[in-house]
């Protein structure tokens, strides 16, 4: 009897403990996004942030995949926006999302972040991140880790300035030899603001050894190339959501 009492708990535990250990197996890592801290546009006096579609709509594709998203920037706390336009169901799905719309308002600093705990680091746009990004270096040894960890580094329109500075364990740009894409020369033009910047971002990005691809200004363009996903413009933030989704099923 009390054999098979004893035969009878083993069955019951084994099973239990296998499903945890699958459980745990099965976790999906992070997601880890970058936005700006800066509110101004040098100085025009004009206000900037991150662009809210930038945000929301890769957010959108990664958080119904059942990814877990965390928000970063470069001070830490409440993150400037800019492009809030709520008549995009998209941004306003975000915006009254009140979990993610805490963790937006109360970003971590760099220095509270763990890097194992990314699958993947997504810099968002907006014209501020020309400001506050390139120059960061916690992001940047952020961003290094998680990429040397086999993880994935994306970024969208002005985001990718935060790309520029990136260096691996060998010395060499991140950037170096890729396939990237960022907010054209063209498309600043056009806003008007190729003199406000502090450096033209698709210059840089080829000085520091990138093979730059781009389309017609607004054209939607996403480029993927060793782990490394980037979009040219707003139009591209869903599109660079879907390439990191897939890029993470790989």
């Amino acid at each position: 009897m009390r054999i098979l009492l004893t035969l009878l708990a083993m069955a019951l535990i084994i099973p239990a403990t296998a499903q945890k250990t699958k459980q745990k197996t099965n976790m999906k890592k992070k997601i880890l996004f970058v936005v700006t801290s800066h509110d101004k546009k040098g100085s025009t006096g004009e206000p900037t942030g991150y662009y809210l579609s930038e945000v929301a709509h890769p957010w959108e594709v990664l958080h119904e995949a059942g990814y877990e998203i965390d928000f970063v920037s470069p001070q830490g706390g409440k993150a400037p926006v800019d492009g809030f336009n709520l008549g995009d169901s998209t941004n306003k799905r975000f915006w009254e999302n009140k979990e993610y719309r805490h963790k937006v308002e109360h970003t971590l600093k760099p220095s509270e972040v763990k890097a194992g705990d990314y699958a993947a680091i997504f810099y968002a746009g907006g014209h501020g991140a020309m400001w506050d990004l390139a120059d960061n270096t916690a992001l940047s040894t952020l961003a290094a880790q998680i990429y040397t960890s086999n993880g994935i580094v994306a970024a969208v329109c002005h985001g990718p300035a935060g790309l520029v500075n990136i260096k691996l364990p060998n010395g060499k740009y991140l950037v170096d030899g890729k396939k990237i894409n960022a907010f054209t020369n063209e498309e600043e033009a056009a806003v008007k603001l190729e003199k406000v910047v502090p450096f033209a971002l698709e210059t840089k990005l080829i000085e520091r050894g990138a093979r730059f691809e781009k389309s017609g200004i607004w054209q939607s363009h996403v480029v993927v190339d060793t782990r490394v996903i980037t979009g040219q413009n707003p139009q591209s933030a869903k599109a660079v959501g879907e390439a990191i989704l897939a890029e993470l099923s790989r």
